[in-house]
């Protein structure tokens, strides 16, 4: 068994999207290769319904595949095939656009005015980028859970974890998603896939990554004066921990425990060419996307 070391720690940073969403972006519109298949990662989370009301009016998907999953609050959704819906607290969608679609997502609080969710995007192959589009809907109810005798827990929405399989179908990436819950203090080692490239991303509490060059449990580092210390290597609200390879993660939560999302996928290692939520592997596929967009023959008919 081998460890998977930490490369990358950092936090997510405030964004403006849609029509004047405030978010926070973990990665995206960068290195294409960093989380390869993945492409970009944001966290939508507002107590002030005003920074989130507007939404994602109509806009274009090609190429790709949008998770999004809601822990508070209503997003309401539709798109140019004629499919609408909601998704409530605890639900997930996973949208293949492939060939292409248009898509609106308005955001509406619960209760207390409060919105939180979070979107992925997922590449696809250079076969799979003109598949026809579909979608996944999933509710709460039907995603397993997993608790374990400490008070772990791991809601298992995509792939294979401990004897469980999540109810969504990935189609590409042979991807695995799952909400991940460790009480506090505890130490909890997490099988992972070798050769997938793998991340976390942290909304609840903190822990420690292990690093395989790094003992657990060093909290503390003095810097070179002697005066001031720092905590070093602890993943808190909105870290993102990204890691090299190896079959095992291990994490040591903190006082308060931690609750962090847990990604992998296969990486597809393709060119990629980027206009915003139009992906595909060359500039003149891009063009051509944008010319269609243009001219109203974005939208692919089924044979």
């Amino acid at each position: 068994m081998s460890i998977r070391p930490v490369t990358h720690i950092s936090k997510a940073q405030p964004a403006l999207e849609g029509a004047g969403v405030k978010l926070h972006r973990a990665f995206g519109f960068g290195d294409p290769s960093m989380a390869d298949p993945f492409l970009l990662f944001d966290d939508f989370r507002n107590d002030r319904p005003e920074d989130f009301l507007k939404g994602f009016p109509w806009h274009p998907h090609r190429g790709i595949e949008t998770i999004t999953y809601v822990l508070s609050g209503t997003i309401y959704h539709g798109d140019s095939l004629g499919n609408q819906g909601e998704l409530e607290a605890g639900d997930i969608q996973w949208m293949t656009a492939g060939s292409g679609i248009l898509h609106q997502e308005m955001p509406k609080g619960d209760a207390f005015g409060r919105m939180h969710g979070f979107q992925l995007w997922a590449n696809l192959p250079s076969d799979m980028k003109m598949t026809d589009p579909r979608y996944q809907d999933v509710k709460s109810k039907d995603i397993p859970v997993i608790t374990e005798d400490d008070g772990s827990r791991v809601k298992v929405i995509c792939g294979n974890f401990w004897g469980k399989s999540g109810p969504v179908d990935g189609i590409a990436a042979q991807p695995r998603y799952l909400d991940v819950f460790i009480p506090a203090g505890v130490r909890k080692v997490l099988p992972a896939d070798t050769w997938q490239k793998t991340f976390a991303y942290v909304f609840e509490g903190s822990g420690i990554f292990a690093d395989a060059s790094k003992p657990m449990g060093v909290l503390l580092e003095k810097e070179v004066d002697g005066e001031e210390i720092h905590i070093r290597d602890v993943a808190g609200d909105r870290h993102l921990v990204m890691f090299g390879t190896g079959d095992e993660i291990v994490v040591q939560a903190g006082e308060k425990g931690i609750r962090f999302l847990l990604v992998s996928g296969a990486p597809i290692q393709e060119p990629v060419a980027w206009h915003g939520p139009i992906v595909m592997n060359t500039q003149d596929e891009l063009r051509t996307a944008i010319r269609e967009l243009n001219n109203g023959t974005f939208i692919k008919k089924s044979a």
